[in-house]
């Protein structure tokens, strides 16, 4: 069936249809959830109250934006409404993940129970990247966060993030701009990787320890990241990092498991999670 006749039957009311229609960027939608949320559980619960929602509100539907805009534009709302009650993300919140794993022994050996027992547990430096940029993302303001993962990671155009956002084009780009900006800054003054004054060496910390026999500068030296480093053009850097971060699945990538894990050892960190302990709990069951 073409897609017309399916999105003109799912307005008439018909789910399977409209199902067919939401399953086509679900992933996408999902993982895009995560990145503001940093919670499966949250995702889950998100992503069916925005199908729900959606299809609820099919019929108000106007077709003056692709559908999946208009879904994305749900699932944002309801992820704002989540996002409000919690308190923005520290700087410091990896180094205060870190310190919790450091000093509590139970925490540090569920990484390695999740790394030898899990699927999706590998570790690779390129993940935690990615990690770190979700975890950067989140001491934006909502709004800030919203535009920069919709427009650099998920390839939205600034009209379509207006229209989620309810913003003009002129806020919008601004809202680009400093986020932009704030994260260029951050990763400057903290990612190691690609400055010797950086605080932060997880990633070549964590491969040494998931992986004691591979040669971390090697691995480092891998990443286009670290190889333009010398370089160092802070906004090349910013959209190297952007690139990568496409490219992984924070939801289904090979360390999928073990980057979970230890952002719910992050959010602990930081008072998001009351204890990290039934989270991690949770997540095996």
């Amino acid at each position: 069936m073409e897609k017309e006749e399916l999105l003109k039957n799912a307005i008439a009311g018909d789910i399977n249809s409209f199902q067919t229609l939401f399953a086509e960027f679900q992933n996408q939608l999902k993982s895009y959830l995560y990145r503001l949320l940093t919670d499966r559980n949250d995702v889950d619960d998100l992503t069916h109250d925005t199908f729900i929602k959606a299809f609820d509100k099919i019929s108000t539907f106007k077709q003056d934006s692709t559908l999946k805009t208009w879904v994305f534009k749900i699932a944002t709302n309801l992820a704002y409404d989540h996002l409000r009650k919690l308190k923005r993300w520290p700087v410091n919140a990896q180094d205060q993940g870190a310190n919790l794993a450091i000093s509590t022994k139970e925490v540090s050996q569920s990484f390695r129970v999740v790394h030898q027992s899990f699927n999706a547990a590998a570790y690779e430096m390129r993940e935690h990247i990615d990690f770190c940029f979700t975890c950067i993302s989140k001491t934006l303001p909502i709004e800030n966060q919203v535009a920069l993962i919709l427009k650099d990671i998920y390839d939205f155009q600034v009209r379509e993030i207006c229209q989620i956002l309810d913003k003009t084009e002129g806020v919008v780009k601004h809202l680009l701009g400093d986020s932009r900006e704030t994260m260029t800054n951050i990763f400057d003054n903290r990612c190691a990787l690609v400055n010797k004054n950086g605080v932060c060496d997880q990633c070549s910390q964590l491969n040494g320890i998931f992986n004691p026999k591979q040669n971390q500068q090697e691995e480092r030296m891998k990443l286009e990241l670290v190889k333009e480093s010398k370089k160092f053009n802070r906004s090349e850097l910013y959209k190297l990092r952007t690139i990568l971060v496409k490219a992984i699945d924070p939801l289904r990538s090979s360390g999928a498991d073990l980057q979970d894990i230890i952002m719910r050892c992050t959010r602990t960190a930081i008072g998001d999670v009351s204890d990290f302990f039934d989270t991690a709990k949770n997540k095996s069951n």
